[in-house]
């Protein structure tokens, strides 16, 4: 028993990118988690929805429902691992999650989506070696998400030749630090609004290499950050149905989602 009845969803969202240096996405995919934390008396029924494209077309059979799916829209899932109380008879047959939730923090789903990804920030990245001891880059970073937003955590690390020797850098945001350990220059941004972008430019002066022959490989710029209540695949949790047949009580329902990055590169 509980004084206090309440469930916690959290939507947990990886989202993996590789641009080419063209601008083309050559891989794009997102891992999430469905996270509970249940404070719930009793042995409650619990019925959990989302956007799923399967059942919003099912549902779509009604007038009322047709205008919730244009409105919500409903996203493909590739695949999809359960936790052991819900009963995946009922989820083959109407594709709803019906389980009975163990008391405390568990994982209710997994899941993996590869199309209509919402990409949180794109990279304009831009590089120009100039003769063999000067390279000039400026990288734009810009935010997709809605202006009332916020990312945290932001931090890219755009890479340098092995025998930089000075590196000068203007950034119109943040903080930016040339790492020589990491071979890269590390932009660091605690809080980045939505809609909104900003430019990094760097010149860098080059020490005479040993070898001739020697070239940079030029790795990818990677992107680390946090986009809370957004989710990159655009899954929406649509309803939770709590019945405790003995107690008849009212849950409170509380439901978070973020975005964060898995494997997040531009080629340069």
């Amino acid at each position: 028993m509980h004084s206090r009845n309440e469930i916690f969803i959290d939507i947990v969202e990886l989202v993996n990118l590789l641009v080419s240096t063209k601008g083309n996405i050559l891989r794009g995919d997102v891992t999430g988690q469905v996270l509970l934390q249940c404070f719930l008396s009793g042995m409650p029924d619990c019925k959990f929805g989302i956007n799923d494209k399967l059942l919003m077309d099912k549902e779509g059979q009604t007038p009322r429902l047709r205008r919730t799916t244009r409105r919500v829209g409903g996203i493909e899932i590739d695949d999809c691992t359960f936790h052991q109380c819900v009963r995946l008879a009922k989820f083959d047959t109407d594709r709803t999650i019906n389980f009975i939730p163990p008391d405390g923090q568990f994982e209710l789903m997994k899941y993996r989506i590869t199309d209509n990804i919402n990409l949180p920030f794109r990279v304009i990245p831009i590089v120009k070696e100039v003769g063999r001891t000067h390279v000039e880059i400026s990288v734009t970073v810009k935010s997709t998400f809605h202006s009332t937003m916020l990312g945290t955590l932001v931090s890219i690390n755009i890479p340098t030749p092995k025998n930089t020797a000075i590196c000068k850098i203007t950034c119109g945001i943040g903080a930016a630090k040339y790492q020589p350990t990491k071979d890269a220059i590390v932009w660091r941004i605690r809080r980045f609004p939505g809609d909104a972008e900003y430019t990094l430019t760097a010149n860098l002066d080059l020490s005479a290499s040993v070898s001739a022959k020697a070239t940079w490989s030029r790795p990818p710029i990677s992107m680390q950050f946090s986009v809370p209540m957004f989710t990159c695949s655009g899954l929406q949790v649509r309803f939770l149905k709590i019945v405790e047949p003995k107690l008849q009580y009212q849950a409170i329902k509380w439901v978070r989602y973020i975005s964060k990055a898995g494997v997040y590169q531009y080629r340069i």
